[in-house]
């Protein structure tokens, strides 16, 4: 029998609450007057090894921010973790190469905030740290929104406290906090990608994810901002799905005299998408694109994650986040 992906939720939101209230009515926990906190790091995640420094960066530094406040992480793509759940089978093998624990046995999002439940936290910051609020952010908001909708017959037995969730690295629509303000932090970040493009004396062309769901104009935007900033560069950004393609983006290169490309993902680790549909020999990767076309490709497999001073963006939407819910972190 199937399930509806509504009913999934529906279900497991009803355990969730089951579980939750017959521990705060056992005395486990259920006082919400001086309610512990916690922050749920939400990656999309990565089965590539490799590409995890980005994750690890970015957890480091939400923990380094708040050192007495629990930091969690979760993956929101299922089918990174059902391969990590795979992994499982074989622990030793992927610990032995430095795999941290948190990551061979991460949860889903319903689970790992099950687990702060039971553990008595009841203040859940949650961070996304998708680029924008495109089809996993959305999704994402819809569970923070169920859970903390969650009412009780006595309010000592509600599970949760207060949840609320952080903004993607370039933001998300609405007025409180303008997303041209988020862009215009995140591309003072990137001075690093620029600065490796002036050396190579090349155009700098960044291949994000996109999506089939959501409007991805987003990186327009990005791209032309790029260029207002650092006017030596020409910046091109694409997206694996969704638009611009890498044939739109070849098409603007074509204003370009420059035949030398760095390439570099436009994405929080340099995970299987950067290292196949971006660096990969295949004919239909994008360095294979461009070199057909006739550009020298650079390819640079260092996923944004990796950049300290982007890290600290999450940071501090978090702090906006807990400010905006009235929730203290330290």
């Amino acid at each position: 029998m199937k399930f509806s992906r509504s009913l999934y939720l529906a279900v497991t939101l009803m355990l969730l609450l089951f579980s939750s209230t017959s521990a705060f009515s056992s005395g486990k926990t259920g006082n919400h007057a001086n309610p512990k906190t916690a922050i749920v790091v939400a990656h999309f995640g990565s089965t590539v090894p490799a590409a995890l420094q980005s994750i690890t960066n970015i957890t480091d530094a939400v923990r380094g921010a708040y050192p007495e406040t629990e930091v969690r992480i979760t993956f929101t793509s299922n089918i990174i973790r059902r391969v990590w759940k795979q992994r499982q089978a074989e622990p030793q093998q992927w610990l032995d190469k430095g795999i941290p624990e948190e990551v061979l046995y991460v949860k889903n999002f319903i689970a790992t905030v099950g687990d702060l439940l039971e553990d008595g936290y009841t203040n859940i910051i949650v961070q996304p740290t998708h680029i924008f609020y495109m089809e996993q952010s959305y999704d994402l908001q819809q569970y923070v929104n169920a859970l903390g909708s969650i009412n009780t017959m006595k309010e000592r037995w509600k599970p949760i406290n207060s949840i609320v969730m952080g903004r993607p690295a370039l933001g998300k629509p609405g007025d409180i906090y303008p997303y041209h303000e988020d862009v215009d932090k995140v591309i003072q970040t990137l001075a690093g990608n620029v600065e490796q493009a002036r050396k190579n004396n090349s155009m700098l062309v960044y291949m994000g994810h996109g999506n089939k769901y959501w409007s991805t104009g987003i990186y327009t935007e990005t791209q032309k901002k790029m260029r207002e900033l650092y006017p030596d560069i020409e910046t091109y950004i694409g997206v694996v799905e969704g638009s611009p393609s890498v044939e739109d983006v070849l098409a603007q290169m074509k204003e370009s005299d420059k035949k030398q490309v760095t390439l570099v993902p436009f994405m929080i680790v340099a995970g299987d998408h950067a290292v196949n549909d971006m660096a990969g020999d295949e004919e239909d990767s994008w360095k294979s694109i461009l070199v057909q076309a006739g550009y020298e490709v650079t390819p640079i497999l260092q996923g944004l994650g990796s950049n300290d001073d982007f890290a600290k963006i999450f940071v501090s939407h978090i702090a906006d986040a807990a400010n905006e819910a009235g929730i203290e972190i330290r």
